[in-house]
């Protein structure tokens, strides 16, 4: 993928997604403008120059399917991976895994991915290129309140923005909780080139952070992930602190299928389920000592 396919890839990614949900759940995923999907081919190509690809038909010139891969330390993950409509079934997909695949398999690291239990044919590529469905989340639409949310009654850890001091601590944390690492992606959230992201902090009541939590505003996509918190409690925090962020607004979050505590607070809050997504994973799996939020920019599986 090069700079000059950005706005026919912002197509594809519309074009494709809109076209699936619709047709099989009556939705649009992308409510906004073509163009607004561009922010897909910035964000991975400023986190990982050279690791988006498109297929394209020789004769016209014109883009059939894209995908990207985000390599990290401890796995590769599979990004936003999008067919033309009218190239269904045409085996693009298949093409696109295969060079992921190959990607991962020379750096010799499992490959990661978050996928919706709802779209059987993508679910059925990867069952058939050897992932293996790990934990479930439950998608959560919610709007916020314009005067935020109620008090929890209840006492909660502390939660603080985020400053660049805190990333060897985040690292910690999200190993200890899931086994991965990636580094690169604190530094970019932290940094907010763009002003894009924010990022808060959980701590403990020995003052360590015990969690962290990021959130996108965009038109392409409003959402509340990636992040780990090391108990049910640091993740309501958290979740609490960012959706003060969205008062007023419609916001997404994944909840895991695991923590009832967690789920049971996005209920009482008015959140409701719009999704199922699983984490996949082709290599081995790392098992989950706490909470995961996981988003799908960039892809945190």
């Amino acid at each position: 993928m090069l700079a000059k396919d950005f706005d026919q890839v912002a197509e594809l990614i519309f074009l494709s997604t809109n076209s699936w949900y619709q047709q099989h759940l009556g939705n649009r995923v992308f409510q906004g403008k073509p163009e607004d999907c561009r922010l897909f081919c910035e964000v991975y190509e400023d986190l990982d120059p050279g690791c988006g690809i498109v297929v394209e038909k020789v004769k016209t010139g014109s883009l059939v399917g894209s995908g990207f891969y985000h390599p990290r330390e401890t796995h590769v993950s599979l990004g936003i991976m999008n067919v033309h409509p009218s190239h269904f079934g045409d085996g693009v997909a298949g093409r696109l895994m295969r060079h992921i695949i190959k990607e991962a398999e020379v750096r010799q690291l499992p490959l990661r991915l978050i996928s919706s239990a709802l779209n059987l044919d993508s679910f059925s590529l990867y069952s058939r290129c050897g992932f293996t469905p790990t934990d479930i989340y439950q998608d959560m639409l919610m709007e916020v309140p314009r005067e935020g949310l109620p008090n929890p009654g209840k006492s909660l850890p502390t939660v603080r923005e985020a400053e660049l001091t805190d990333l060897v601590a985040m690292g910690r944390v999200e190993f200890e909780v899931s086994g991965i690492s990636r580094e690169r992606d604190y530094c970019y959230f932290l940094e907010n080139t763009g002003d894009r992201w924010t990022t808060l902090v959980s701590e403990s009541e020995e003052g360590e952070v015990d969690g962290f939590l990021v959130s996108i505003n965009e038109p392409a996509t409003r959402m509340i992930g990636p992040g780990v918190a090391s108990s049910p409690e640091a993740a309501e925090a958290l979740l609490r602190g960012q959706l003060d962020r969205f008062r007023d607004e419609t916001v997404v979050f994944l909840v895991p299928g695991s923590c009832r505590e967690l789920i049971e607070a996005a209920y009482g809050w008015g959140a409701r389920n719009i999704e199922i997504h699983f984490t996949q994973v082709r290599g081995e799996a790392q098992p989950v000592a706490g909470i995961v939020i996981p988003a799908f920019l960039p892809e945190s599986a």
